[in-house]
Protein backbone atom coordinates (compact mmCIF):
# COMPACT_ATOMS: atom_id res chain seq x y z
CA UNK A 1 0.00 0.00 0.00
CA UNK A 2 1.39 3.74 -0.69
CA UNK A 3 -0.52 6.81 -0.21
CA UNK A 4 1.20 10.01 -2.30
CA UNK A 5 1.22 13.52 -0.50
CA UNK A 6 2.72 16.42 -2.27
CA UNK A 7 5.83 15.69 -0.76
CA UNK A 8 6.29 11.95 0.45
CA UNK A 9 5.15 9.07 0.14
CA UNK A 10 3.72 7.13 2.60
CA UNK A 11 4.99 3.19 2.22
CA UNK A 12 4.54 -0.14 4.59
CA UNK A 13 7.86 -0.97 5.97
CA UNK A 14 10.36 -3.89 5.38
CA UNK A 15 12.88 -5.24 6.75
CA UNK A 16 15.44 -3.60 4.86
CA UNK A 17 14.31 -0.27 6.56
CA UNK A 18 15.89 -0.88 10.12
CA UNK A 19 18.96 1.56 9.59
CA UNK A 20 16.97 4.32 8.62
CA UNK A 21 14.41 3.67 11.12
CA UNK A 22 17.10 3.04 13.92
CA UNK A 23 18.24 6.47 12.68
CA UNK A 24 14.66 7.75 13.65
CA UNK A 25 13.94 6.00 17.02
CA UNK A 26 17.45 5.34 18.35
CA UNK A 27 18.01 8.96 18.17
CA UNK A 28 17.70 10.88 21.46
CA UNK A 29 16.93 13.42 19.81
CA UNK A 30 13.70 12.49 17.84
CA UNK A 31 12.98 10.44 20.90
CA UNK A 32 12.93 13.16 23.42
CA UNK A 33 9.15 13.87 21.60
CA UNK A 34 7.80 10.61 21.47
CA UNK A 35 6.03 8.06 23.73
CA UNK A 36 8.90 5.76 24.44
CA UNK A 37 12.58 6.09 24.93
CA UNK A 38 15.50 5.42 22.37
CA UNK A 39 15.41 1.91 21.26
CA UNK A 40 18.55 -0.27 20.02
CA UNK A 41 19.26 -2.22 16.89
CA UNK A 42 17.20 -5.31 18.09
CA UNK A 43 13.98 -3.25 19.33
CA UNK A 44 14.19 -1.50 15.95
CA UNK A 45 14.27 -5.76 14.09
CA UNK A 46 11.65 -6.47 16.72
CA UNK A 47 9.74 -3.59 15.95
CA UNK A 48 9.45 -3.37 12.03
CA UNK A 49 8.44 -7.33 12.54
CA UNK A 50 5.81 -6.15 14.36
CA UNK A 51 4.77 -3.89 11.82
CA UNK A 52 5.14 -5.89 9.05
CA UNK A 53 2.86 -8.40 11.07
CA UNK A 54 -0.08 -6.83 12.00
CA UNK A 55 -0.14 -5.00 8.62
CA UNK A 56 -1.22 -8.77 7.19
CA UNK A 57 -3.77 -8.36 9.57
CA UNK A 58 -7.37 -8.66 9.03
CA UNK A 59 -9.09 -6.66 9.62
CA UNK A 60 -6.05 -4.33 10.25
CA UNK A 61 -5.98 -2.59 13.67
CA UNK A 62 -3.11 0.15 12.77
CA UNK A 63 -2.01 1.85 9.37
CA UNK A 64 1.47 2.39 10.09
CA UNK A 65 4.04 3.63 7.12
CA UNK A 66 7.43 4.42 6.56
CA UNK A 67 7.80 8.37 5.16
CA UNK A 68 10.06 8.68 2.56
CA UNK A 69 10.43 11.61 0.29
CA UNK A 70 9.04 11.31 -3.55
CA UNK A 71 11.49 9.74 -6.00
CA UNK A 72 13.03 8.66 -3.03
CA UNK A 73 12.70 5.49 -1.36
CA UNK A 74 14.39 5.82 1.61
CA UNK A 75 12.27 6.23 5.12
CA UNK A 76 12.74 9.63 6.53
CA UNK A 77 10.27 8.85 9.42
CA UNK A 78 7.01 7.50 10.37
CA UNK A 79 3.56 7.89 10.16
CA UNK A 80 0.35 5.92 11.80
CA UNK A 81 -3.01 5.83 12.72
CA UNK A 82 -3.82 3.11 15.51
CA UNK A 83 -7.54 2.30 15.05
CA UNK A 84 -9.43 2.52 18.69
CA UNK A 85 -12.96 2.77 19.19
CA UNK A 86 -15.64 3.18 16.41
CA UNK A 87 -14.56 5.19 13.80
CA UNK A 88 -11.81 6.81 15.75
CA UNK A 89 -8.31 6.37 15.31
CA UNK A 90 -5.35 7.75 17.16
CA UNK A 91 -2.43 9.64 14.86
CA UNK A 92 1.40 9.36 15.42
CA UNK A 93 4.20 10.48 13.39
CA UNK A 94 8.09 11.54 13.43
CA UNK A 95 10.80 12.31 10.87
CA UNK A 96 13.97 12.04 11.71
CA UNK A 97 16.10 15.33 12.84
CA UNK A 98 17.95 16.28 10.13
CA UNK A 99 14.59 16.82 8.00
CA UNK A 100 13.12 18.53 10.81
CA UNK A 101 11.54 21.77 9.20
CA UNK A 102 10.61 20.91 5.97
CA UNK A 103 6.73 20.26 5.78
CA UNK A 104 7.34 16.41 5.83
CA UNK A 105 5.31 15.70 9.30
CA UNK A 106 2.98 18.26 8.19
CA UNK A 107 2.57 16.29 4.54
CA UNK A 108 2.48 13.27 5.85
CA UNK A 109 0.08 13.34 8.74
CA UNK A 110 -2.35 15.46 5.87
CA UNK A 111 -2.27 12.65 3.29
CA UNK A 112 -2.37 9.75 5.91
CA UNK A 113 -5.44 11.72 7.68
CA UNK A 114 -7.36 12.65 4.54
CA UNK A 115 -6.60 8.50 3.71
CA UNK A 116 -8.55 7.46 7.22
CA UNK A 117 -11.47 9.60 6.44
CA UNK A 118 -12.30 8.89 2.90
CA UNK A 119 -11.01 4.96 2.52
CA UNK A 120 -11.06 4.22 6.27
CA UNK A 121 -14.74 5.91 6.99
CA UNK A 122 -13.10 7.04 10.53
CA UNK A 123 -15.16 9.58 11.93
CA UNK A 124 -12.67 11.10 14.55
CA UNK A 125 -8.81 11.26 14.79
CA UNK A 126 -6.94 11.85 17.74
CA UNK A 127 -3.66 13.48 18.76
CA UNK A 128 -1.85 13.22 21.75
CA UNK A 129 1.27 15.34 22.26
CA UNK A 130 3.99 16.16 25.06
CA UNK A 131 3.12 19.87 26.01
CA UNK A 132 6.23 20.86 25.26
CA UNK A 133 6.74 20.01 21.72
CA UNK A 134 5.99 23.13 19.65
CA UNK A 135 6.83 22.10 16.11
CA UNK A 136 4.07 19.15 16.65
CA UNK A 137 1.42 21.34 18.48
CA UNK A 138 1.87 23.48 15.62
CA UNK A 139 1.41 20.29 12.71
CA UNK A 140 -1.88 19.72 14.24
CA UNK A 141 -3.21 23.36 14.48
CA UNK A 142 -2.06 24.11 10.75
CA UNK A 143 -4.16 20.87 9.83
CA UNK A 144 -7.39 21.72 11.57
CA UNK A 145 -7.32 19.82 15.25
CA UNK A 146 -9.06 21.41 17.99
CA UNK A 147 -7.46 21.17 21.20
CA UNK A 148 -9.86 19.01 23.79
CA UNK A 149 -7.19 18.83 27.10
CA UNK A 150 -4.72 17.37 28.74
CA UNK A 151 -3.82 14.39 29.79
CA UNK A 152 -2.73 14.52 33.06
CA UNK A 153 0.98 11.25 33.58
CA UNK A 154 -0.22 10.21 30.26
CA UNK A 155 3.38 8.60 29.07
CA UNK A 156 6.16 7.28 31.23
CA UNK A 157 9.22 8.34 28.96
CA UNK A 158 12.60 9.17 29.48
CA UNK A 159 11.97 7.91 33.29
CA UNK A 160 9.28 10.47 33.64
CA UNK A 161 6.10 10.74 33.85
CA UNK A 162 4.44 13.04 30.86
CA UNK A 163 1.54 14.86 30.22
CA UNK A 164 -0.36 14.61 26.84
CA UNK A 165 -2.36 17.47 25.00
CA UNK A 166 -5.23 16.22 23.30
CA UNK A 167 -6.06 17.35 19.84
CA UNK A 168 -8.81 16.01 17.43
CA UNK A 169 -10.53 16.56 14.49
CA UNK A 170 -13.65 14.91 12.97
CA UNK A 171 -14.06 13.63 9.19
CA UNK A 172 -16.82 16.68 9.04
CA UNK A 173 -14.33 19.35 9.96
CA UNK A 174 -11.60 17.27 7.81
CA UNK A 175 -14.54 18.04 4.69
CA UNK A 176 -14.87 14.10 4.17
CA UNK A 177 -18.22 13.29 4.83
Amino acid sequence: MRIVGDQVVLREFTLEDVDDVLAIIGDDTVTTWLSFDSRDRAQAIAMLEGTIERAQQEPRSEFYFGVTKRGDDRVIGFARIGLSGVQAGKLGYAITAKEWGRGYATDAARALITYAFKELGLHRITAAIGPDNAASIAVVQQLGFTREGVLRDHVFTNSAWRDSVLYAVLAPEWGAV
